[in-house]
């Protein structure tokens, strides 16, 4: 299968399942908040699940690892980062499974159809055009910058994929905390789980795993922190079991 990794790329483990994931450095490369939505991700038996803005593929690949759904569509806008999702998942053997669409999240609704998911999850850009953008508009200011859409227009086409009653899962930063749960709310997403982030147990938390539900009633859970590091270059036990180290 090394026929399908291109000059320039790596294969790195997902620790799990034997999965694998093709990468190229110079473009913009998973991280840990890949990882903690996919863990937070719940996907029942059968259940169907849609990520917008799936970059290289992994949220799909590793949900299709280690939940029961029963199909993984993802959707990125940029040709050759999709076409790279498209062979990790080819190299996994799971086109029966997953699939890679490439298309842009605001028309998301008309390439799948409304209310065609059980489960829909983002890890979208994190920053707006105001925070500290570059003039470059590659692959990682498209990751991380707001430039090809924003935090409405996923949460928008969210609202518009799931079918009533269905679950929408999103990693974020805390600082745009009051502006998510607002904008859930306004698209009818109701937040109802919610658990904060911290590097050390001593620091700010700096990320956002957050749960709505289509049509939900109000109530929130909160649930305790994750703390990633007992120290330096020591995560703690449950980040270890997340990566199952």
């Amino acid at each position: 299968m090394s026929d399908l990794i291109r000059e320039g790329e790596r294969l790195d483990d997902l620790q799990r399942e034997g999965l694998k994931l093709i990468q190229n450095p110079a473009w913009f490369c998973f991280g840990m908040d890949a990882v903690l939505l996919s863990a937070f991700t719940q996907v029942g038996k059968g259940q169907v699940c849609a990520d917008l803005g799936c970059g290289n593929g992994v949220i799909p690949i590793l949900l299709a690892g280690r939940t029961e759904g029963s199909h993984f569509s993802g959707l990125e806008l940029q040709t050759d980062i999709a076409d790279m999702a498209r062979r990790s998942v080819q190299y996994n053997h799971l086109e029966e499974k997953v699939n890679i669409v490439t298309g842009d999240i605001k028309e998301a609704t008309s390439i799948f159809g409304a209310a065609s998911f059980d489960v829909v999850t983002s890890n979208p850009p994190y920053l707006t055009q105001a925070h500290g953008l570059t003039n470059e508009a590659g692959h990682k200011a498209l990751a991380r910058h707001e430039l090809a859409c924003t935090l409405a227009d996923v949460i928008g086409s969210a609202t518009g994929l799931l079918k009533p009653g269905g679950h929408f899962f999103m990693v974020h930063r805390p600082f745009r905390l009051a502006e998510i749960i607002c904008c859930m709310k306004e698209h009818k997403l109701e937040p109802k789980r919610m658990r904060l982030v911290y590097p050390f147990v001593d620091k700010e938390p700096n990320m956002v795993l957050i749960e709505g539900v289509r049509g939900g009633n109000p109530r929130i859970t909160v649930e305790k922190p994750l703390i990633v590091y007992e120290r330096e270059n020591v995560y703690t036990p449950e980040i270890m079991r997340l990566y199952d180290m």
